[in-house]
């Protein structure tokens, strides 16, 4: 199931060496005095190439030529910043098949995916270019004569940005293409497992800055460890760091950043799941539920993990999904064909492993998969488990293709499973009822972040706001209005009068 070396020689058409590579674009340079680390092809654990990461000292020196180009940036007008992501969005179409194939080789996710994680990228920065005309403000109505009130919306400065390996460039995209038009330098942490697809994207960003005499330190990109990580958690001329990965690092995350006046954006654990209802179209919902749970391995954080089943429907819709389940084509993710691709890394197909067992011991039975595939790489089978919902593993996000169908009586028995874990992102129901449409998206529904209807609970459109509520961390980003936590709001108050009048009547002397 591993790939060829001959499917590595495109890495030459997007800059990167199979051999060495260095991992960090700082004050306008490639260089790297870090680890040496070697980046590993997850569908047969063969090296692909070595990267150079960063050191403290690297990290030191591009945090210092970001704050003198955050001085030029955020005084060019935002239309013009607009123009320049729209150039990194050209840059990045120019390569779209090449960086689609690049994440799947690395990452691990099927062609078709990689490609669209890519693309996703670049519809943020088609997005961010229109924003970059209405990074609107208000005016709003003095009581006093003579006054007028408005707000204001300026950069924050700088902008850190820790992305996963799940996606390890469609994450940096929902935060630097709108970082960047509200007049923020970025600074950006790939994971360290994706070292080459965040060589790659910082190259071609890279280029556009340089084409268009910007500083290059507009955008700094690292690879490294948890060291560079807690470097930006710290740093106090990060005023923003948004992380993407597991609750438990993100709560560490935000309590340094939180220590020192910070703020976060946490996109963090998701234990999603879906409600079929008795007058839902079957069919519909079992090919959304294939998706939702087989797709990316189940490494999403939008991952479709429980299965919520009317009693009358139940036999029917797993009768269904386990004989789709059987049809899915395991393998290279870049092989034609495949559906379900390797998982990222070994400790994942042992925390597979070790997740079935935990599982079988409360009382989980497994109704199709349940085992890892014997080869090199890192496979495992789509599995389908039948579990009581009080079970505590089922309130867990175990991160692989492994989805615990759930029986229920009522509408509201199913709300109650849907919101009776810790996380927050994502759900979705199936029915043709508009009085359970409208309770699920009401305040006694559904209690995520992202609340869909006879849709898959992944798959997400760039133009809504991403993110979740609970141990999902409370993150927005993307779409919506997300982009006012990458700007300072000020409140100013104009006198254009010669009296002073002040506000609540007051008379002071």
């Amino acid at each position: 199931m591993g790939s060829s070396c001959e499917e590595y020689e495109f890495l030459s058409e997007i800059g990167l060496s199979s051999s060495h590579n260095l991992g960090n674009y700082v004050g306008g340079k490639w260089l790297g005095n870090g680890p040496v680390v070697s980046t590993l092809n997850p569908a047969n654990n063969q090296p692909i190439a070595q990267v150079v990461e960063a050191s403290l000292e690297d990290y030191e020196t591009g945090l210092k030529a970001c704050e003198e180009a955050a001085k030029v940036w955020m005084q060019v007008p935002a239309p013009k910043r607009g123009d320049i992501v729209r150039q990194i969005g050209d840059a990045l179409r120019s390569k779209l098949d090449y960086l689609g194939r690049l994440l799947s080789l690395e990452m691990g996710k099927i062609l078709a995916e990689g490609i669209g994680e890519v693309q996703e990228v670049i519809d943020m920065c088609d997005f961010a270019v229109g924003l970059s005309r209405q990074l609107n403000g208000s005016v709003i109505p003095s009581e006093r004569p003579n006054h007028m009130m408005l707000e204001m919306w300026n950069p924050l400065g700088i902008v850190g940005v820790i992305t996963a390996f799940n996606f390890p460039c469609a994450v940096l995209g929902w935060n630097a293409c709108i970082a960047l038009v509200c007049g923020n330098c970025v600074v950006w942490k790939g994971a360290p497992t994706t070292p080459l697809i965040t060589i790659a994207m910082a190259k071609l960003v890279a280029e556009v800055l340089e084409k268009n005499h910007l500083p290059g330190a507009i955008f700094t990109a690292m690879c490294g460890g948890a060291e560079i990580g807690e470097a930006i958690a710290k740093d106090t001329r990060i005023p923003l760091v948004s992380f993407t990965g597991s609750s438990k690092v993100g709560l560490t995350v935000q309590q340094t950043v939180s220590a020192r006046s910070g703020k976060t954006l946490l996109e963090l654990s998701g234990n999603n799941a879906i409600i079929v209802m008795d007058d839902a179209d079957i069919q519909l919902a079992a090919r959304s539920v294939l998706f939702a749970a087989v797709g990316t391995a189940g490494q999403r954080c939008t991952t479709c993990r429980r299965l919520l089943l009317h009693e009358s429907v139940y036999e029917k819709v797993l009768e269904q999904l386990l004989t789709s389940y059987k049809q899915v084509k395991i393998g290279d993710p870049l092989e034609k064909g495949t559906l379900l691709g390797p998982l990222h890394t070994p400790e994942s197909k042992k925390n597979f492993e070790k997740g079935i067992e935990v599982i079988k011991s409360q009382g989980g039975r497994v109704l199709t998969g349940g085992k890892a595939v014997d080869g090199e790489g890192n496979f495992v089978e789509p599995t389908i488990i039948e579990i009581s919902s009080d079970a505590a593993v089922v309130k867990e996000e175990l991160f692989a293709p492994v989805l615990y169908a759930l029986k229920f009586k009522t509408f509201e028995e199913a709300v109650a499973i849907n919101n009776s874990v810790p996380q927050g992102l994502s759900s979705s129901i199936f029915t043709r009822s508009p009085e359970n449409i409208f309770k699920w998206i009401g305040p006694m529904g559904s209690d995520c972040g992202i609340v869909n209807v006879n849709i898959p609970t992944n798959g997400a459109e760039i133009g809504g706001a991403f993110g979740g509520e609970k141990a999902t961390g409370g993150g927005r980003e993307a779409g919506s209005d997300s982009w006012k936590q990458y700007m300072r709001r000020s409140t100013c108050t104009i006198n254009y009068g010669n009296e002073l009048p002040l506000a609540q009547g007051i008379n002071f002397g």
